[in-house]
């Protein structure tokens, strides 16, 4: 089945679905999507540019204003709630300022859990990657999360470049996106002993 989608069109911004993504929307031509989403389902398709030609990666995920608040000056502050993700089927030919597609949603998984040495490899290669990064972590808080969240939300906010964290959005489940995760820590956060991250 598709869905008629507004898309935003955002590298390195990546929403995950069960995922929460805060956006703030100046440009008129989103100003104005936020507008027509909110006169009709609430819903855009999050989605990242593949180069500067404005071409764009497949798989994006559809995103439910779950708040919004409107400025005096016409800019909004949004909340977006992660639904499902979505393969484009076409770009339409819209008199919108923003784009639209028609879109695939695609199926959620049911079940879809880690095992248990996966769920440990990647909490052991998180403590490592926060480390080296200099992060601060509550890690009783991560512990706590079920995998679903513990994964996607990784996925969501580590700093990988545009291409890695598209990888992981196409990734088919949450043991295939784990496993790329710890791969992918383990690439961009090798620590060579002077105070940098070097990729090796």
């Amino acid at each position: 089945m598709t869905t008629r989608l507004s898309i935003f069109p955002l590298p390195g911004a990546l929403l995950f679905p069960g995922m929460q993504l805060p956006l703030h929307l100046f440009e008129p031509r989103y100003r104005a999507m936020i507008s027509d989403a909110m006169a009709r389902d609430r819903r855009i398709g999050m989605i990242q540019p593949r180069g500067d030609d404005g071409e764009l990666y497949q798989i994006g995920c559809v995103g439910k204003i779950a708040e919004v608040e409107a400025l005096e000056d016409g800019r909004y502050n949004v909340i977006l709630e992660g639904v499902a993700l979505f393969r484009i089927v076409r770009e339409l030919d819209v008199s919108t300022a923003f784009r639209q597609v028609e879109a695939e949603l695609l199926p959620i998984l049911e079940d879809d859990a880690l095992s248990l040495g996966r769920r440990s490899s990647l909490e052991l290669e998180s403590r490592r990657f926060a480390d080296v990064q200099g992060y601060a972590v509550d890690w009783d808080a991560v512990a706590r999360l079920d995998d679903e969240s513990l994964v996607n939300g990784i996925a969501q906010i580590a700093p990988f470049d545009s291409a890695a964290k598209q990888a992981l959005l196409e990734a088919p489940d949450i043991e295939t996106r784990a496993e790329l995760i710890i791969q992918l820590m383990q690439f961009f956060g090798r620590h060579d002993g002077d105070e940098s991250v070097t990729l090796q």
